[in-house]
């Protein structure tokens, strides 16, 4: 029966059974996509912000578990046997037989001071002319600053900050996926309680396409990078290249 149909009917017998099986799959596929088109593009574009080609240096390091601190003191002390010590979750390092110090919340050269002071107390008569100095810093980089990267990526999650990451570095590390949309990306940075929000809109094609690095902002620890996506495409779209 089939075979002894003109071109014509055979092509719209086609249609009428892929907008039936549509009804399962590929059409209601079809229909998402449209609408994801009018997925609202959240934030504005902030001229003022740290980006690609003009960044800034970030803020004192603050100490806060679990940071891995490497602390050399000067004369050695001979109780102090560490090299390095991770900060615990009440935010103490344990320092061996000299004891615990509380860091958490310290920048590092604060921390120096406290860890000095702790040091030159248990010394007390026996502390050396000048006292003890000590130094810190952070053994394995950053552990405890972080930013992150939700939505429709590949890997959905929190990513070590390095003080030179961008947006373009953390969509890249977090990878996009069939049904992504990073043309409604933007990027949220956290704020005190009752603060205004700060939601930069985030031109991809921008800066993956022209080089263009006005929203290619640089990330700070804390701040969101949200790629909004539509519902993956159905069988049958993907089947015809929609």
């Amino acid at each position: 029966m089939i075979a002894r149909m003109l071109p014509a009917q055979r092509r719209c017998l086609f249609l009428v059974g892929c907008c039936a099986f549509g009804l399962l799959s590929g059409c209601s596929g079809l229909g998402s996509r449209h609408r994801d088109k009018h997925t609202e593009q959240l934030g504005v574009i902030d001229p003022n912000q740290a980006r690609e080609l003009q960044m800034v240096s970030l803020p004192p390091y603050v100490i806060e578990p679990p940071d891995e601190l490497e602390v050399s003191v000067r004369p050695p002390y001979p109780d102090l046997t560490l090299t390095t010590a991770q900060v615990q979750l009440d935010g103490t390092l344990d320092l061996g037989f000299v004891g615990d110090v509380y860091v958490a919340g310290l920048t590092l050269q604060q921390a120096e001071l406290k860890i000095a002071q702790h040091i030159n107390a248990l010394a007390g008569k026996q502390m050396p002319r000048g006292g003890y100095q000590v130094s810190a810093r952070l053994a394995n980089g950053s552990q405890s600053k972080s930013f992150y990267v939700l939505g429709a990526v590949t890997t959905q999650g929190k990513f070590p900050i390095t003080g030179s990451d961008t947006v373009l570095d953390g969509i890249i590390q977090a990878g996009l996926r069939a049904n992504s949309q990073p043309e409604k990306a933007y990027l949220v940075r956290p704020h005190p309680a009752g603060g205004a929000d700060q939601i930069m809109a985030i031109d991809w094609f921008g800066i993956r396409d022209r080089g263009d690095s006005l929203t290619n902002y640089q990330l700070f620890p804390g701040d969101r990078i949200v790629v909004p996506g539509g519902k993956p495409p159905g069988l049958l779209s993907t089947l015809i290249g929609g």
